[in-house]
């Protein structure tokens, strides 16, 4: 297949530091391109890529502190993308939805993963807006605010095999926090858990522009404590180490998190996992066998020591049997054979599939669509109705006996 992948421009693909969407873009281009596919990714310049490279913009804009406002620079690859559309089968977003009005009448090639937060009020009236819009989610809980969207799958994210090697004899003797320091992700949580328990907690952070008020005022005078230690971004090298050696990651988010990609990242280096309860947690972690995971930070300090307990090469198999970049490609690869066999049945008229009351019904036009989804969200036992794609997430593997 021939595919454009269109990633955010505000990190490179991969990144240099953190960033989690354009690390999911970067394997996932990487491994398609491996499997024989013909890939374009559409990034920011200081991307590197296996796959051929249409450079939107000279650097990622989170560098280039000239830049002030990041959607010009979107406009721009979008049209880019535009003018080479009909070189592609498949046009795979994972950038904020302004291209919807742009590409709506090529819907059944354009796919769109959703990467943030879905909780959103007027999130609801685009997605209604644009109801032939295919879209992916990347753990079920992310679909919740929105369960009338036009999805087509839930695809929960991977990395390579190999990326990460698991540790399975730590000797840091520390917790470790690995993310972005803003309130909706904690850290003050994971201080107050590792100064109740005892533990040194190694923290490596991004800080973004919009929370230097919230860290300077509120986090950065709790590392004068005893046993904090602030690190900073970590790159990928770095990351494996700082993973691998620490005994448990400590994740106390308070928000309805789509994914957590580290949560796999340590799942890869062997190391268990203690998590809040909100979002894709209790989706991406099996309680007692690679984490647990609590409902605040009292729960946390009566559980450590479980979580310690835990076998690091249990976690690291768990990972593999779920979590792998090519279970990830493999997953896309069926929703993307689907869109196009959809996209073939028909004339160049879009032609979608509406599953209401059980029975499937052809639409061939956007308002159709509009008209046949408001009235069919609900089955004749007030169930949703199906989407117009079945989903192509597999059952979980069963776990390996303890």
């Amino acid at each position: 297949m021939k595919i454009a992948q269109v990633a955010p421009l505000i990190e490179s693909v991969p990144p240099r530091l953190y960033g989690g969407t354009e690390r999911i873009v970067s394997y996932l281009t990487e491994e398609l391109v491996a499997q024989g596919h013909d890939v374009t990714l559409f990034a920011s310049a200081d991307s590197t890529t296996s796959a051929r490279l249409i450079a939107c913009c000279e650097q990622a804009l989170r560098l280039n502190h000239a830049v002030r406002d990041p959607i010009p620079y979107c406009m721009i690859m979008l049209d880019k993308l535009r003018r080479m559309a009909s070189q592609f089968d498949i046009l795979h977003f994972h950038i904020d939805p302004f291209h919807f009005p742009i590409f709506h009448d090529r819907s059944s090639r354009a796919l769109t993963t959703l990467h943030g937060r879905q909780d959103l009020v007027d999130l609801k009236v685009l997605y209604e807006a644009f109801p032939e819009m295919p879209l992916v989610s990347i753990s079920h809980a992310q679909r919740k605010p929105i369960p009338n969207a036009n999805f087509v799958g839930t695809v929960m994210h991977g990395i390579p095999r190999d990326l990460l090697a698991p540790t399975l004899l730590p000797r840091g003797g520390y917790l470790a926090f690995l993310g972005r320091i803003s309130p909706e992700k904690r850290v003050d949580s994971a201080i107050a858990i590792a100064r109740a328990v005892g533990l040194p907690l190694k923290i490596a952070a991004k800080v973004d522009r919009v929370d230097e008020a919230y860290f300077s005022r509120e986090i950065a005078p709790l590392f004068d404590q005893p046993g904090i230690e602030f690190i900073g971004e970590v790159d990928e090298e770095q990351k494996g180490r700082f993973l691998g050696e620490a005994r448990a990651l400590l994740f106390p988010i308070d928000w309805p998190e789509p994914f957590g990609l580290v949560m796999i990242e340590a799942m890869a280096c062997g190391t268990p996992v203690l998590a809040f309860r909100h979002g894709s947690v209790a989706e991406v972690v099996e309680d007692g066998l690679t984490g647990h995971i609590v409902d605040g930070v009292d729960e946390a300090i009566r559980n450590i020591g479980r979580v310690l307990a835990l076998d690091r090469g249990r976690v690291r198999r768990r990972f593999e049997q779920r979590f792998t970049a090519q279970r990830m490609v493999q997953d896309y690869v069926k929703i993307y054979e689907k869109l196009i066999g959809m996209g073939v049945r028909g004339d160049a008229d879009l032609r979608q599939t509406i599953v209401a009351n059980g029975t499937p019904r052809i639409i061939s036009r956007s308002d159709d669509i509009r008209a046949v989804r408001s009235a069919a969200w609900l089955d004749g036992k007030g169930q949703p109705s199906q989407p117009c794609v079945p989903g192509s997430t597999a059952p979980r593997p069963k776990a390996d006996a303890p």
